[in-house]
């Protein structure tokens, strides 16, 4: 990977024939890295926008006459529509090739739900929204990762991915802030907090129109990546690797042991640890380790390979050990190792993922895999929410047996993922 991207970087040609060399597609109006960054940006503000948003979720609802479960049916059908639909939206974006359409559709419908949140006044329409801006996450996503798997070809799939990540949440901590900020200012009053977001969200769509103009086909870079190293075009219509539902399953066991933020501030508030108004202070800090977390492993990820991915299951149950305890200076270490985990998880997982499947297939691969971790979020809110309400000592044991099941996966997994790098 290394000699492939100062190859490429450098502009130098392979001494082959003319007619061999690389066309230079519209991909050369703009470097690699430069798109990863602009791509990052793009995320940043969109973070900015539905992030904010969703810190205030449950008191919104709760304002237009929601009952508990009827924030927590809704924010659930969100999270499972935001998911699920990647099985729908991922192959749709192998077959029909427009990964620029459907991720221009996705943001716009995220960025245009979050402001008319704010205005609607009544329950069932707000209820609408929350889902409609999960289903625009579930519409560009394998679209997104794959144009950015592209890129990160050249940059180096680690660090691509986890730049991308690192910006993605400057604006997940600084959106949440500013709404509490607009909030306190206006007496708890809506519709000005979620209108503020309304700014970010058209400089997304402006950003996302010139990213097109400027790369309309950001599969160029890893073509021309494949060409500088005389490997073989990627087939399209091959089937997902063995090594990628392997990969899946190990995807699946470390994020079923894997506390949500949810039951760890639960804890935090039901044991007197922390008061319900420090949490979301909690967890912009959780972010900011997010970001850290995904920088290193990103940049350990392109020397090592996926012996890096060890350290996931190791902080997992971590988190179980430490977040649960009832000594305040633990159980906040806890939830920042819990953003440490949750960089690798939205960074490195992802990488990973483009080393394993061709270029033809990797949004359908994408799709799937967020099904896999949506499904295994599930089953791991409610196996951790269960057993913390049993014993915590059952938890703690039941999460690291499963994190020693993840570890062979893995191990597993890596032998064809060292394969698919080479």
């Amino acid at each position: 990977m290394t000699r492939l991207t100062r190859q490429v970087s450098s502009g130098e040609p392979e001494p082959e024939a003319e007619a061999d060399r690389p066309v230079r597609t519209e991909s050369a109006r703009m470097g690699p890295w430069r798109f990863v960054v602009w791509f990052g940006t793009v995320s940043l503000l969109a973070d900015f926008v539905y992030e904010g948003a969703r810190s205030i979720t449950g008191p919104l609802l709760a304002s237009l006459g929601a009952s508990a479960l009827v924030v927590g049916v809704v924010t659930g059908a969100g999270e499972a529509a935001a998911f699920g639909l990647r099985l729908v939206s991922g192959p749709l974006a192998d077959r029909t090739r427009r990964f620029w359409g459907l991720a221009i559709a996705g943001y716009a419908l995220t960025v245009a739900s979050v402001p008319l949140l704010g205005v609607v006044g009544v329950l069932w329409a707000a209820c609408a929204l929350v889902v409609a801006e999960r289903v625009g996450k579930a519409v560009r996503s394998p679209a997104k990762d794959t144009m950015l798997s592209h890129a990160t070809a050249v940059t180096g799939r680690g660090r691509g991915f986890a730049v991308h990540e690192a910006l993605d949440q400057v604006g997940a901590l600084v959106g949440p802030l500013l709404v509490a900020g607009v909030l306190a200012l206006t007496g708890n009053d809506y519709g000005p907090a979620l209108g503020v977001l309304a700014a970010p969200g058209i400089a997304v769509l402006a950003l996302l129109f010139w990213l097109r103009a400027r790369v309309p086909d950001p599969e160029a870079y890893e073509r021309e990546a494949e060409a500088a190293a005389s490997a073989p075009p990627a087939a399209r219509n091959v089937r997902l690797p063995r090594t990628f539902w392997t990969y899946a399953g190990f995807t699946a066991a470390t994020t079923t042991g894997f506390a949500t933020f949810g039951v760890l501030s639960y804890h935090l508030v039901e044991r007197h640890l922390l008061s319900a108004a420090w949490v979301p202070v909690l967890y912009a800090a959780a972010m900011a380790v997010d970001a850290v977390a995904a920088l290193a492993t990103g940049w350990l990820y392109d020397r090592f390979g996926p012996r890096v991915l060890l350290a996931l299951p190791v902080l997992t149950a971590a988190v179980a050990a430490l977040a649960f305890t009832d000594t305040l200076a633990v159980a906040v270490a806890g939830s920042l190792v819990w953003g440490a985990a949750m960089g690798i998880q939205e960074s490195t997982l992802r990488a990973t993922v483009a080393d394993l499947v061709p270029s033809g297939r990797r949004a359908t691969a994408y799709g799937l895999f967020a099904g896999v971790v949506g499904a295994a979020s599930l089953a791991g809110g409610a196996l951790t929410g269960g057993l913390y309400g049993y014993s915590i000592p059952v938890l703690i044991e039941v999460v690291v047996a499963i994190q020693v099941l993840a570890v062979l996966l893995l191990a597993v997994t890596g032998k064809g993922t060292g394969a698919a790098r080479r």
